[in-house]
């Protein structure tokens, strides 16, 4: 029995972060959407122990250890069903690591759904959300995979409305750490004291008009860290000026949202032309 499942790239569209609570964990709101056409494939087979392999073209990039997200989901999920866990795991990585597009996250939600099926435990979504909120931030909402709204410390998702939107996804082969980001962000004196922000109306055009007064709070400091964020920011404004452009979770990459496939692909076109080198992808949201 071979069970998989995809792990789409996940998108901020926006990102307010509060100071930190006395935990050291930020308060965050985020409408959270994925790709339908950009992501990461995980399969899973029985076996007698429980290992990973990781293929793709990120796969030099993310070494199989213990502290892996996919196997670290694998033990959780084992854990709380009292199974042993067994299994081989498949990565197939075609998102780049450490990217604010919820690769890890993403495979991390995959193994707990693949597992479920491959072990017949039959946990809920809410279960595995829960399993989930104890892996990271993102992960519960990776379990979900669909456009949600999400609020607490990642780990409080409900269901939003938001119709399908033409993305340009463009990353400079920079991965960021998520810690170094807060950690420049809480330096700058940076973060709402309190998040009260309405949900955006369902139609595309509502939302996008929503979407141009938010923010990813974590931007500035991002770009601290990672110069080479304001690169991709600055190329895409200046491609697409009417364009939608933001970065996406804590960065590197970047997004902008554009009005249909032909844009996506004229713009994607124009980007990879002028920085061979970054990683750009043409996705369909939500």
């Amino acid at each position: 029995m071979n069970v998989t499942r995809f792990a789409p790239a996940k998108i901020n569209l926006c990102l307010h972060v509060g100071r930190p609570n006395v935990d050291g964990r930020h308060p965050l709101e985020s409408l959270v959407v994925f790709a339908r056409d950009v992501g990461d494939t995980l399969s899973a087979v029985r076996s007698e122990a429980l290992t990973l392999q990781i293929t793709g073209p990120f796969a030099a990039d993310l070494p199989v250890a213990e502290d892996n997200l996919v196997l670290r989901a694998a033990r959780k999920l084992a854990d709380s069903a009292r199974v042993a866990p067994r299994a081989n795991l498949t990565l197939d990585k075609h998102l780049p690591v450490a990217s604010g597009i919820g690769g890890g996250s993403a495979d991390a939600a995959a193994a707990l759904r693949v597992l479920n099926d491959l072990w017949n435990l039959g946990v809920s979504l809410e279960g595995l959300e829960d399993i989930a909120a104890e892996l990271g931030a993102d992960v519960p909402a990776c379990v979900r995979s669909c456009t949600v709204r999400m609020t607490g410390t990642g780990e409080a998702i409900e269901p939003a409305a938001c119709e399908p939107l033409h993305a340009v996804l463009v990353n400079p082969r920079a991965p960021v750490p998520t810690g170094a980001v807060y950690r420049a962000f809480d330096d700058a004196g940076l973060g709402a004291a309190s998040l009260a922000v309405a949900a955006p109306s369902q139609t595309s055009t509502d939302t996008l008009r929503w979407l141009a007064g938010q923010t990813n709070d974590l931007e500035p400091a991002a770009c601290v860290v990672a110069p080479a964020i304001g690169d991709v920011l600055a190329a895409l404004r200046r491609l697409a000026p009417e364009a939608l452009v933001r970065m996406s979770g804590s960065g590197a990459t970047c997004f902008a949202l554009v009005v249909d496939a032909a844009a996506a692909a004229q713009l994607a076109g124009a980007v990879q032309r002028a920085h061979p080198g970054w990683w750009i992808r043409t996705a369909l949201l939500g």
